[in-house]
Parts: C-alpha cells; sequence; structure tokens
C-alpha cells in the first residue's frame, strides 16, 4: 500500500466544485459539460507529484484508463447504446406501451404505469427513455380522472428507476457490476430479490392511493412481434449468455425485424446503429478519463487515504456495506449522476469489499442501489426535471408520491442488517486482472 495522501485528492474536489458547483450556482447540473471538468481535474492530477516525469504520468494515465474492465464497460456502452436505439427506431417502445395499455384494468391505470415503466425501462436500460416516453401518457391519465399529476408522474419515475437499477443494458448496472469484477448474471439476482419488496410495496401503495380512479385510454393496434427483442435480450442475458453476445445478436434480432416490416431500408438500420453509438460516445469518453485519472491518484495516494478515513471507524463487514452506501449516496447527491457517481466510487468500493471479504454481487448491488435511490429521490437530478418539465409541475410536488427509489434504500439497508445473500460458494471481492468470464 502507498504512503496516504490527503492532497492527492485535489483532482476528486476540483471535479466535484466544478461539476456540481456550478449546478448549484446556476440550478442547471448540465450546464457544465462534465468532459471539461474531469479533463480540468485530470490535469491537475498530472501537475501533482513531481518525483515522476511527465511521460511516466501519462503512461500511468493511459494504464488506467486502458484497464481491461475499462474498455470493456466502454464496448458494452457502445452495444446498449445502439440496441436501444435500434429497437426504438423499429417501433419496440410503442408496441410494449400499447401492448400493457391493452392488457390493463381500467381502474388501474396508475398501477399499471409503474408497471409497464418497469418492463421499458427494463428492457430499454435508460430511466430517461423510459420517462420521457411514458410521462405523456401520465399526464393523460391524470387529464382524464381525479388522480393529482405529480402521483402519475411519480409511478413513472418509480418504475423508470427500477429498469435504471436492474437492467442489463443499463449504464448504472454495467458500471456497478464492471467496477466490481462480478457476472452480470448473478448481480441481477441478488439485486433483485433485494428491491422486489420495494416494487410490490410501491404497487399496494399504488393501487391504495388510485382505488375509485377510471379512465379509458385508447391504444393503437398493439405489434407484438415488435416486443420480441427486449424479451430475448432479457432471456438470453439471464440464461448466462455473454453480453456481448447478448447484445450484438439483440441489435440484429431488432434490425431484422425493422428491415421485415418496412421500419428500416438497410441503410437505415445501419445509421441507427450509429445513431445508438453517438449516444453513449460522451459517456464512454469520460469512462476513459476517469479511469486515468483515478489511476494517477492512486498512485499518488489518494485512494489508500480516502479508504482509511471510511474505514477507520469500520467494525465489521455490514459496517463496510454501510460505508459503501454512504460513499455512492453522498457522491450522487453531490453531482446529480448515478452513473458517474458509480464510476467514480466503484474501485473504492472495491477495495473495501476486497477488505471486508463482501460478496461482489452484494457490493456491486449496493452502488446501483444507493446511486439509483438517491437519483430517484433529488429533485435537481435530469429524472424528476424532465418529468416535472413534461407535467408542466414543480419537482417538489412529485416527492411528496415518490415512494419506490426511497423503499429500494430502505430495503438495501435490511438486508445489510439480515446478512443477505447468505448463500455459500460465491467468492468475496479480490483483486483481479482477468475479464469476467460472462461480461
Amino acid at each position: 500500500m502507498k504512503q496516504a495522501n490527503p492532497w492527492a485528492l485535489l483532482p476528486f474536489a476540483i471535479f466535484l466544485a466544478l461539476f456540481a458547483g456550478a449546478g448549484l450556482v446556476t440550478g442547471d447540473f448540465t450546464k457544465f459539460p462534465v468532459l471539461v471538468a474531469v479533463l480540468i481535474a485530470s490535469g491537475v492530477a498530472f501537475l501533482m507529484n513531481r518525483s515522476l516525469s511527465l511521460n511516466e504520468k501519462t503512461a500511468l494515465f493511459c494504464r488506467g484508463a486502458g484497464h481491461d474492465n475499462i474498455i470493456l464497460m466502454v464496448i458494452i456502452f457502445l452495444l446498449s447504446g445502439a440496441f436501444s436505439s435500434v429497437a426504438k427506431g423499429m417501433g419496440a417502445v410503442d408496441a410494449t406501451v400499447n401492448l400493457a395499455l391493452s392488457i390493463l384494468p381500467q381502474n388501474l391505470l396508475i398501477v399499471g404505469m409503474f408497471v409497464i415503466a418497469c418492463f421499458i425501462s427494463l428492457s430499454m436500460g435508460t430511466s430517461m427513455g423510459t420517462i420521457v416516453a411514458l410521462a405523456p401518457i401520465g399526464v393523460g391519465i391524470s387529464g382524464q380522472t381525479d388522480i393529482p399529476v405529480a402521483l402519475a408522474i411519480a409511478a413513472v419515475i418509480g418504475g423508470a428507476m427500477f429498469g435504471d437499477n436492474l437492467s442489463v443494458i443499463s449504464d448504472t448496472t454495467i458500471a456497478a457490476v464492471n467496477s466490481q469484477n462480478v457476472n452480470m448474471k448473478d448481480k441481477f439476482k441478488v439485486n433483485f430479490f433485494i428491491v422486489l419488496p420495494a416494487a410490490l410495496v410501491t404497487v399496494a401503495i399504488l393501487t391504495f392511493l388510485t382505488l375509485g380512479g377510471q379512465s379509458h385510454v385508447a391504444t393503437d393496434q398493439v405489434a407484438w412481434v415488435k416486443t420480441l427483442p427486449y424479451l430475448a435480450v432479457l432471456i438470453a442475458a439471464l440464461a448466462g449468455v455473454n453480453v456481448l453476445l447478448v447484445l450484438t445478436g439483440g441489435i440484429a434480432f431488432a434490425g431484422a425485424i425493422g428491415l421485415l416490416d418496412g421500419s428500416y431500408t438497410l441503410m437505415s438500420f445501419i445509421k441507427e446503429i450509429g445513431t445508438g453509438f453517438a449516444g453513449m460516445q460522451e459517456l464512454s469518453i469520460l469512462v476513459l478519463l476517469i479511469g486515468g485519472m483515478v489511476e494517477l491518484i492512486r498512485h499518488h495516494g489518494g485512494i489508500d487515504f480516502l479508504l482509511q478515513a471510511i474505514t477507520r471507524n469500520i467494525r465489521s463487514k455490514k459496517g463496510a456495506e454501510f460505508g459503501i452506501a454512504g460513499l455512492v449516496s453522498a457522491t450522487n447527491l453531490a453531482i446529480a449522476n448515478n452513473t458517474i457517481s458509480i464510476i467514480i466510487a466503484g474501485p473504492l468500493a472495491k477495495e473495501i469489499a476486497e477488505r471486508y471479504e463482501i460478496d461482489r454481487r452484494k457490493s456491486a448491488s449496493l452502488l446501483d442501489i444507493f446511486s439509483c435511490c438517491i437519483q430517484g429521490l433529488i429533485p435537481y437530478g435530469p429524472q424528476l426535471l424532465v418529468a416535472a418539465g413534461v407535467a408542466s409541475i414543480s419537482p417538489l410536488s412529485i416527492m411528496q408520491y415518490n415512494v419506490y427509489p426511497l423503499l429500494i434504500g430502505i430495503c438495501a439497508a435490511i438486508s445489510i442488517l439480515v446478512g443477505y445473500p447468505r448463500a455459500k460458494g460465491v467468492q468475496p471481492a479480490v483483486q483481479k486482472t482477468t475479464l469476467p468470464a460472462n461480461q
């Protein structure tokens, strides 16, 4: 272990000051480009530690940015973006929404909106895309009943965060899984059983709050074939198929359906793949830059200092798990972006998990759950801001009904207290340099 050095954390502090500070001053956390913030912070990391030459620092930075898990994460991000874009472009989202609305009881539409949002976000891997697609429907349902629009929007946000936390192609899940070197399928199973009670309680609460409210929502003809790519990707991923094969197959499957029904020509299909890649470029570059910056900070002793500070009062595995939860929660509160929070907190969480022999499935799940918990609750996060903008209401008015993000945090805390999972045969987190076998 290198000598702990608090000054090595200065790049982190500058990154947070630029990104979060600009958001607090302007009221818009997207105002300051995150890539510019991390570039400036990386520049500061390069200026530190004069005992190393510029070439040595560059080599360290490139080693961190080019780590096998970082590159794998970038490839998965790009493929997931392509699949989401191709599936949406050939009508899979509209088909799934119409299918769900056509079978829902008219007196359970708000509960249905939550369930639809869960499935859409689980399939698309994006909370923002789910909210954009479903929030107008929620507003429409509210307009035809006496159900508050804030309640309808909260149901959509809750379902959106369900998939953001669990989807095998969600950027938060990909970041959590790769940062902890754990199998996607194993993390999904542990995470799912932690948050399932939260989803069931949310359904019960929404049912109680909307008793007696009815509406008739007209739906278009259901093109059920277009829902198959989502279902195929979910089943294949849970069956343990390599995620690169899952996403590549999903792109081909969705494209084939689009070509056969006329939604795509060959060139428009290829262009849609490019559009999906482009949508993930900023996140991919961000992962590379943060990976390089973290490696410099680690070499200068910053990670060791932070690890010592966080674990100083930890006396047990449960305390360490709460430490991981607090770490990613605090980071997310500061920067209002759950994916970036996991990317920043992930390496340190892995160190804590190794020291206290925490199940890698659990450490990955805690990172994902608590980041999504905070992201779904903060009124200055993009999810609530976009949803509130669609509904023309205040984000604060949504918070009183926004129960699901809060409940997943409570369920995760209970899982720590009861020691779930208890299964044997899954190794605790250990230092690895090889790629996970099934990522």
